[in-house]
């Protein structure tokens, strides 16, 4: 029996079984590919994408260290930080910024240098880092943006430290300040390799010990792993590694010590450099006028910035450590002693003062400041009396290579390494720096030449002689200490807050002068003679309950011509004499060393030797003066003036 059979069945048969079969593939094919791509994400790459996933859920945040403490000699502290809430931006979970920060601005008052501040931040910032808008929000203000917060995603209020110098104006320039990490920070943490302990962190040290001991104060970063909702909100905390506080630093500065000054300088220009001569501990760093530092830790506005800027008295320089003035008279001791030394002179050697100096050959006199001169004046004289003529001579008859030689013996002219940034070497002039600072082709070649003039001027701390504060007391304590010198430091140790341990700054000796103690005693005999009897600071010696030895200075600010008379009542205030004085106490057994430098201020015994005075009283036997204010007087002060008059010289 036959099957029936449909027309062109079995051509369309075929085709349709291709088809089948091709659709068939087709549908394998499409499984394979998911299957292989199921396989890809769930097992080869199983591991990326779960990183990717949690990484959505959980957000990794530094846990910033709190910086150290700066503490002074007592443990009164003169750096700290404290909790503050600040109002905050995440520019990448935003999309119109300046529509958020209009729709906040109409909850709490946002003020235009607010505005101004976040814009600056956030072109010098990572887009994905959250930067504060306001800080020190009130209670108030946290309640009204937190009860809005769902309406602004990246917007956050976080609590922050905050660093504060509660001593303002008086610790400005030993204790600097920190300030938001700049682009230049960045690339010096990059080239350091501490990018990763800076996560989280704005602030860094700018100036003072913050800069110089940032190492010590940062501390080390810790982590936190955070589970966010789709908003990146905190939800909870998963896992903590916490942070280790910065160390803190221990000073052996006297914030008390540092008041006093400031209060006996009062509106007056200046500074105040104290050491301990036996182990080089700075006991005060004072640079007037200071600043309030506080201004620069979240920018400071424009116009404190021209305020500071402008002003003719210069806040922002340190006097301390960068200014540079003719040491005047105080240079006088170190001459002596060079001498003493080096075999031109003897205590006994004597000249007679006609009242000035001439130059073999030369017209050109060097006065002394006593009309008529001293008479005859042997090296004891020479410094209690501080006979210029005494001095040109000698210098003349050193020459400049042997006061070259000497000099640096005391630190001039180099930089003393105290843990301050910014240090001035001061200006111990040569013939090779003479011929160096005037190479440009501006000067002509006569003023390069060395000329026997130079050395006369140098002899009395004139001429080219410039010298910061912190240098003359460096010296002073180096003589003090007959010799042996310290490097001068701020900071006396470094406390591990996490072990309670202590890392002792090692006072070893940085170099030993190995002076003849026959002529130290005569020089220091000499500076004990200039608060004796006779002496040009005779008038700060009433009721002197220790030994003493100084030097009044008195430096020239503009040169006056030769026969002409110097009148600070008729030269402007600008162009008077600055006034110095060198001391230190007590003679025996040295316990403190100081330098004390009134810009503008006349003669070192009328200014600056009664703030001497009264400084190492109170250091000594904790005496704390009645102030006056300053450019009042005082009674100390008006008898060293008359005893200036007396002697007519510093």
């Amino acid at each position: 029996m036959n099957r029936p059979t449909l027309k062109g069945s079995g051509q369309d048969g075929v085709q349709f079984q291709i088809r089948v079969i091709l659709l068939a593939f087709l549908i394998l094919l499409g499984f394979g590919g998911l299957i292989a791509r199921f396989t890809l994400l769930q097992v080869s790459r199983h591991d990326y994408y779960h990183t990717q996933a949690e990484s959505n859920r959980i957000g990794i945040a530094p846990v910033v260290p709190n910086r150290g403490l700066i503490v002074d000699r007592n443990g009164i502290v003169l750096a700290h930080n404290y909790t503050a809430y600040t109002l905050e931006l995440r520019p990448d979970k935003i999309e119109d910024l300046e529509a958020t920060i209009a729709e906040l601005g109409k909850i709490i008052p946002i003020l235009p240098k607010e505005k101004r501040q976040f814009y600056k931040l956030k072109a010098e910032s990572k887009n994905f880092e959250t930067l504060p808008l306001k800080i020190r929000l009130t209670d108030e203000e946290i309640a009204k943006v937190a009860a809005q917060n769902y309406r602004f995603p990246g917007v956050e209020i976080k609590a922050r430290l905050f660093r504060e110098y509660p001593y303002k104006e008086l610790t400005s320039h030993v204790i600097g300040y920190i300030g938001r990490i700049s682009q230049t920070d960045e690339d010096q943490l990059a080239a350091e390799n501490k990018v990763a302990n800076y996560r989280g962190t704005s602030h860094i040290g700018k100036n003072g010990l913050e800069q110089f001991y940032e190492n010590e104060l940062h501390g080390t970063t810790g982590v936190e792993e955070v589970e966010t909702d789709s908003s990146g909100r905190a939800i909870r905390v998963l896992h903590r590694t916490p942070s280790i506080s910065g160390n803190t630093l221990h000073l052996s500065l006297d914030i008390r010590v540092q008041q006093l000054a400031d209060e006996l300088f009062g509106d007056r220009r200046g500074a105040l450099v104290a050491i301990d001569p036996a182990t080089g501990g700075v006991l005060a760093f004072l640079s007037k006028p200071g600043f309030d530092p506080n201004l620069f830790i979240d920018g400071i506005d424009s116009q404190s910035w021209q305020e500071l800027n402008d002003s003719p008295f210069r806040p922002l320089n340190n006097r301390a450590l960068r200014g540079m003035y003719p040491p005047g008279s105080t240079f006088k001791p170190f001459m002596a002693l060079a001498a003493l030394e080096m075999g031109y002179r003897r205590p006994g050697d004597a000249i007679a003062d006609p009242g000035f100096f001439a130059l073999p050959g030369s017209s050109h006199r060097f006065r002394d400041d006593k009309p008529g001169g001293h008479g005859l004046v042997d090296m004891y004289k020479s410094i209690a009396a501080s006979c210029d003529t005494y001095y040109y001579r000698l210098a003349f008859d050193m020459g400049i290579d042997a006061i070259d030689r000497f000099m640096p013996k005391f630190g001039f002219g180099s930089q003393t390494g105290i843990d301050l940034p910014g240090e001035a070497t001061g200006i111990l002039p040569s013939p090779a720096w003479k011929r160096n600072r005037f190479s440009s082709p501006r000067f002509k070649e006569e003023q390069r030449k060395w000329y026997l003039g130079d050395v006369v001027s140098i002899g009395i701390g004139q001429g080219y002689n410039a010298y910061t504060p912190l240098q003359l007391a460096n010296a002073t304590a180096i003589m003090a200490n007959n010799g042996v010198a310290f490097q001068p430091h701020v900071v006396d140790r470094i406390e591990d807050v996490s072990t309670h341990t202590f890392r002792k700054i090692d006072p070893a000796p940085a170099a030993r002068n190995n002076f003849k103690p026959e002529n130290l005693e005569v020089v220091k005999h000499a500076m004990q003679g200039v608060v004796g009897p006779g002496g040009t600071a005779f008038g700060i010696s009433g009721g002197l309950e220790y030994t003493m030895a100084g030097k009044t200075g008195t430096a020239q600010v503009v040169g006056i011509k030769q026969g002409a008379k110097y009148n600070a009542a008729t030269t402007k205030e600008m162009h008077r004499d600055h006034s110095w004085f060198i001391a230190f106490a007590p003679v025996e057994q040295p316990k403190i060393a100081l330098a004390v430098l009134v810009e503008n201020g006349g003669f070192g015994a009328a200014t600056a030797a009664p703030i001497a005075r009264k400084i190492i009283d109170y250091y000594l036997l904790g005496k704390r003066p009645e102030i006056i204010p300053s450019g009042k007087g005082d009674a100390t002060a008006s008898e060293a003036k008359a005893s200036v008059e007396e002697n007519e010289h510093d």
